[in-house]
């Protein structure tokens, strides 16, 4: 989706964020230690760049043009390096996020662990090919957040932004990891829809949404009272987001998401849309989700009835209402945040494209 206004163009910014990094990726090769292999820096180099919506670096853009700071484009404007500098923290996150739910799948590809892991099995070298694979995994995260960490700080922008901006940025960083102890707290807890709303906030919604938002325009110099208008409209529309993207996880079309639709499943992902299911269902189907939710070896046919009765038991369309209700919400709180007028037109079509993908 494009949207053209004075200044802005969402595509273009996409393939500006791209830029950035592969500009700043093509810096760190010279950089990589000698006698060091080789694998992890290609695979992490293929990995960033390897597409992504880049919902993060936009909205950090936009909350920076929102704020009324300006881009008189060409290379290297410090607002888009500072911006894709979060698509860096994502990669970490991400990378972590798969080995957590033993996800064999990223974006239509082997996720990192299982890349590794494949070598290792191919390569027939000793020990444990998947134990392999997650340790080095865990390595390819934590580069991506060093990383992300220098390019932030190597911007362009002042000394005194960038130290205010990285206030926000190291509290996003601080609640994505409490996110995801929360996920796997409620995924050995009591599976309640408030707790799963709550791992959404912690691990997705600030993280995908407000607090990209909240960086771009403190770097520009926002008062409190923007900031905190734009934590009205980020917090129901990240919500939003990671609703849909539980909904993409067990009925969209792994085609279009690159991603499994088993996965959820097996893993037992503590989702609204399942807390939903299990409240409502009958004592048959309770039986039926406590065999079939979280096995591990769940097959096709198994996955098929689990869909079933979330869509007899209406959790489905309980989650869309939630979804819409939260959507509207946040354009409601867009309308009325003190946002230049070009990006306020881009950030409700951002929004649009965060809660409509396609299954």
């Amino acid at each position: 989706m494009t949207v053209t206004v004075p200044g802005t163009d969402v595509r273009e910014l996409r393939t500006r964020v791209d830029a950035e990094l592969a500009a700043f990726l093509d810096r760190q090769e010279p950089d990589w230690p000698d006698g060091a292999p080789r694998g992890v820096f290609t695979v992490l180099h293929r990995f960033v760049l390897a597409g992504g919506k880049r919902l993060r670096p936009l909205f950090c853009y936009y909350g920076w043009r929102g704020a009324g700071g300006g881009d008189a484009g060409g290379e290297r404007t410090p607002i888009v390096v500072a911006a894709a500098a979060l698509e860096l923290l994502h990669a970490f996150a991400l990378i972590h996020d798969d080995i957590l739910d033993g996800s064999d799948r990223r974006r239509g590809e082997p996720s990192v662990h299982r890349l590794f892991a494949d070598l290792h099995a191919r390569s027939s070298w000793r020990g444990d090919p998947e134990a392999y694979g997650r340790n080095t995994a865990l390595l390819c995260g934590d580069l991506c957040a060093a990383w992300s960490d220098q390019m932030f700080h190597e911007c362009g922008l002042g000394t005194e932004q960038v130290h205010r901006g990285y206030g926000v940025f190291a509290l996003m960083r601080t609640e994505v990891i409490a996110g995801e102890y929360l996920d796997l707290v409620s995924s050995v807890g009591d599976g309640s829809v408030a707790s799963a709303l709550t791992v959404i906030r912690m691990k997705a919604a600030r993280y995908t949404v407000t607090r990209p938002l909240q960086i771009g325009a403190t770097l520009a110099g926002a008062d409190p009272a923007l900031i905190e208008a734009l934590g009205e409209f980020g917090d129901p529309l990240g919500d939003a987001f990671q609703l849909r993207d539980d909904v993409l996880g067990v009925f969209g079309d792994p085609a279009v998401t690159g991603k499994s639709v088993l996965d959820d499943l097996r893993e037992g992902k503590p989702t609204v849309m399942m807390a939903l299911a299990r409240s409502a269902a009958d004592r048959a189907q309770t039986a039926r989700l406590r065999e079939l939710f979280g096995n591990p070896d769940l097959d096709a046919d198994g996955a098929a009835e689990l869909r079933k009765i979330i869509e007899s038991t209406g959790a489905r369309e309980r989650v869309e209402q939630m979804i819409r209700v939260r959507a509207e919400a946040a354009l409601t709180a867009l309308d009325r945040a003190p946002v230049e007028p070009a990006a306020r037109v881009v950030l409700a079509t951002l929004a649009a494209e965060a809660v409509q993908r396609q299954l």
